[in-house]
Formats: C-alpha cells, sequence, structure tokens
C-alpha cells in the first residue's frame, strides 16, 4: 500500500473514504439513544436505511472502498456496506434494545474502530498479522484504541449509572474481539460481523459478576486441576488415534479446559459425547465419501479450524456458568450450542455416506450431496438423531429441565437450519468459509436458547 503521490500523474487516494466518513458521521445518532423509546430507536434505525437506499444514489455520493487499506469483499457492490450500515444498527436495537448501552458500544466499535483502522493502516503501515496479510498491527492496534474509548464514552451517556472501571474492562475487552473479527480474511462485509458479534460478546459478558466468581472459588482450585489432566489424557489418546492433528488437539486441550470449568464432569461430557458423536460419523463411509470428493481432509483429523468452529460458542457459555448469575440459562445455551454442532457434523457425514444427492434448503433444487446448502432427508433425520442425543444427554446429566431441553432443542433445530441457509447463500457466494457458518449456527443456537430464556423469564 504505497503512497499514490509519489506517482506522478496517479490521483492520490484519500486517507479515509467517503463512506466512511458517512459511517462515522452516522454515529452522531447514537447520542440520541438515551431520550428514544425502542420502537423509535428502531424507525429511526429504519429510516436511515430507507435513505442510504433512496437518497444517497440520486446525491452523486461516490460510496467506493477509496483507501488503500479497504479491500473490497469477492462479489460485493459499492453499496454493500452502507446498507449493512444501518442494517447492523436496526439488528442491534432490535436485539438488544432493552440494553442500549451495548447498543452504542457496539455501534461505536463498528463505526470507531473499523474507521481509524483504515486511517491509520494506511498512513504508517508496518507489519502485517500474521492470520491476514492485508491487515497490519498498527491498524489493529488503532481499531482497539478507537473501539475502546469511543464505546466507554457512548456506554456512559448512554447509561451514566454503569460502574466506570467495569463497563472500561468490558469495552475494552469487546474492542479487542472486534478487533479480531475485523481482520479475519473473509469476505463478508465487516459492517455485518463486527458490530453483532461485538454486540451479542458484550451483552454477555456484561452479565459477569465478581459475587457470582467468588461463590464458585471453593470448586475452581480442585476442578482446574481435573481439566488440566482429563483434557490432557484425551487430548493425547483424540491425537494418538488420529482423531484430531495436533493444532486440533493443542487448542481442543484449551477450550475443553474451559468447558470442564464450567459445570465440571457435566458439562464435559457434553462436548464428549458431541466429539464422539461427530468422529463416528466422519469416520463412517470415508472411503466413499472420499472417492465423491467430500471426505475432510487429513484422513478425518479435525485441525484447530474444527474446533474453533464448533466448540468456541459451548466453551464461552462455559465461563459465563461460573462468571454469571445465569447459571441454568448458560447451560441451556451450552447444550444448545453442541447440540446444534452435533447435528450439523452428523446430518453433512452421514448424508453424503448415504446419499449422493442432496437439495438446496433454499430453492429445493437438486444438487450433489456435500453441496453447500444441500440437505437430504437421510441426513437430516441423522443429524435431528444427533441433536436430541445431545439434548437428552444434557437431561440426564441435570443440566436441562423438560421445559429447557425442549428450548435447547428447538434452538439446535433453528440453528442448524440457519446453518444450512447460510451454506446456500453466502458461503456459496465464496463470502465466507465453513468453520465461519459453523460457528455462527452453534453461536445462534446457544444465543437463541439464551435470548428465550431471558426474555420468557423460564429460569
Amino acid at each position: 500500500m504505497g503512497d499514490a503521490s509519489i506517482m506522478p500523474g496517479v490521483e492520490r487516494r484519500p486517507i479515509i473514504s467517503t463512506r466512511k466518513v458517512v459511517h462515522i458521521s452516522m454515529l452522531a445518532f447514537a447520542f440520541l439513544l438515551p431520550f428514544l423509546t425502542w420502537g423509535e430507536a428502531a424507525g429511526a434505525a429504519l429510516l436511515a436505511l430507507c435513505f442510504n437506499l433512496l437518497v444517497l444514489p440520486r446525491l452523486g455520493v461516490d460510496l467506493q472502498k477509496r483507501s488503500a487499506g479497504e479491500v473490497a469483499e469477492a462479489g460485493a457492490t459499492p453499496w454493500t456496506g452502507i446498507l449493512a450500515y444501518p442494517i447492523s444498527v436496526l439488528a442491534l436495537i432490535l436485539l438488544f434494545g432493552r440494553c442500549m448501552e451495548v447498543v452504542a458500544a457496539a455501534w461505536a466499535i463498528m463505526a470507531l474502530g473499523d474507521g481509524l483502522a483504515s486511517v491509520v493502516g494506511v498512513s504508517w503501515r508496518g507489519p502485517a498479522v500474521p492470520w491476514n496479510r492485508s491487515k497490519t498491527w498498527s491498524g489493529f492496534l488503532a481499531f482497539i484504541v478507537a473501539g475502546s474509548l469511543g464505546s466507554f464514552v457512548l456506554a456512559r451517556w448512554v447509561a451514566p449509572s454503569l460502574p466506570e472501571l467495569k463497563t472500561l474492562i468490558l469495552c475494552i475487552a469487546t474492542a479487542i474481539v472486534g478487533a479480531v473479527v475485523e481482520t479475519i480474511p473473509i469476505a463478508l462485509d465487516d459492517n455485518f460481523s463486527v458490530p453483532l458479534i461485538c454486540g451479542a460478546f458484550m451483552f454477555c459478558a456484561s452479565l459477569i459478576e465478581w459475587s457470582a466468581v467468588q461463590s464458585n472459588l471453593p470448586y475452581l482450585g480442585r476442578r482446574i486441576l481435573l481439566a488440566l489432566a482429563i483434557n490432557g489424557v484425551f487430548a493425547l489418546g483424540a491425537l494418538g488415534m488420529r482423531m484430531v492433528n495436533r493444532s486440533g488437539a493443542a487448542l481442543g486441550f484449551l477450550l475443553g479446559i474451559m468447558v470442564y470449568m464450567g459445570y465440571g464432569y457435566k458439562s464435559f461430557l457434553i462436548l464428549l459425547t458431541f466429539f464422539f458423536v461427530g468422529s463416528v460419523a466422519t469416520r463412517l463411509g470415508y472411503a466413499k465419501k472420499a472417492a465423491r470428493g467430500h471426505a475432510e481432509g487429513r484422513g478425518g483429523a479435525r485441525s484447530w479450524r474444527e474446533a474453533t468452529a464448533n466448540t468456541l460458542a459451548g466453551a464461552f457459555f462455559a465461563i459465563l456458568v461460573i462468571t454469571t448469575h445465569y447459571q441454568a440459562a448458560f447451560l441451556v445455551a451450552l447444550v444448545a450450542a453442541f447440540a446444534e454442532a452435533a447435528g450439523d457434523t452428523t446430518s453433512s457425514e452421514i448424508g453424503q455416506w448415504l446419499t449422493g444427492r442432496a437439495y438446496l434448503i433454499t430453492t429445493f433444487k437438486p444438487v450433489p450431496a456435500g453441496e453447500n446448502g444441500g440437505v437430504s432427508v437421510v441426513g437430516s433425520l441423522a443429524g435431528l438423531s444427533a441433536t436430541v442425543l445431545i439434548v437428552v444427554v444434557g437431561y440426564a446429566l441435570g443440566l436441562v429441565q423438560p421445559v429447557t431441553a425442549a428450548v435447547a432443542l428447538g434452538a439446535g433445530i433453528v440453528g442448524n437450519l440457519l446453518d444450512s441457509v447460510l451454506g446456500a447463500t453466502i458461503e456459496r457466494r465464496g463470502l465466507v468459509n465453513n468453520g465461519v457458518v459453523n460457528f455462527i449456527g452453534s453461536s445462534f443456537a446457544g444465543g437463541l436458547a439464551l435470548g428465550l430464556l431471558l426474555s420468557l423469564h423460564i429460569v
């Protein structure tokens, strides 16, 4: 990303594009949130969407990605981001309208963090982050600084009673999450991914209370030792049996510790059941799937990518089990997340093994088995069985009760449907990979279960 001014006859590209200026300018609306009801805020976001869709095109505003730090998404148009921005704001209000400080903070991180990251990334350059050569460490750090400060100011503006230190820590942690998401090398517009993930993370993390941690301290000393020992044995065993590779064993070890810390051996058994079911489904008919070109690589051994996609959401919910006063709700979210992951893995693997034809979930057009977004009857039944199995194990262990088990099951099924829809749409267009879709599916299932339980006061 060189300086265009050194090239004769080449127009200097602005450090910050017009579309970024529009995005940051819209942030001024966030200062009105304390004076608006939930419905009024949603209506204002809808009006902003209509303005961007109907008015801006008639003004001749150049909204293309101009700065060197902005890389166009695959298949995107200059209008993708300018429409994604108000859509994400509207989604934040609809999802977290009862916690407007979360809406304001995630909005600030989206506008200021992303905006300043582009400016600094172009101006200062420097070394690139190892996982995305088009993103620099200077931009990454600028995202965190601007996102932290902006979100803290807006969160406190919207909710002045929030404790300063806790809010600052929460905003910094959320900005770090946003910075990581913004640098992930996917083509999906980050105006979708950054605010929604940041909003969900901040809402859940805001429920953390030191008093909840203190109440669990008597159990955690012994539990961490057991977590280290048991996960070490299983990680080495899975590696020896070639069910995972080294990266999968290492990250699985860390995530397994997090899951074990949630509710001891009971939450760990949920993870173990998912891992066993997924591994068996992967190995069944492997030669036949390999001949069709749909088998998992590395002989079916899972890597850190699969561990992250299928386990990170459940591990996050597990930590919240012991750090919040909503233990029962987050246990249901944990079960729902792993139920979705088990259902998705099993439906895909069994469907590819037993049938050569599937149907695209969005159009029901016949497609080869293994096609993104393709579903089959046999695969769907196998996936449903795996989802039910995880919930039944959770019920047998006392992690869920009859009503909450039904919530976890329903959320897992809906998460599987969403996974297929995303596979048939954004994954087929190359905007995301399968790992991202799997992470969204399991996170959505857990989040849906949590949202239903909290909003309906079931637990």
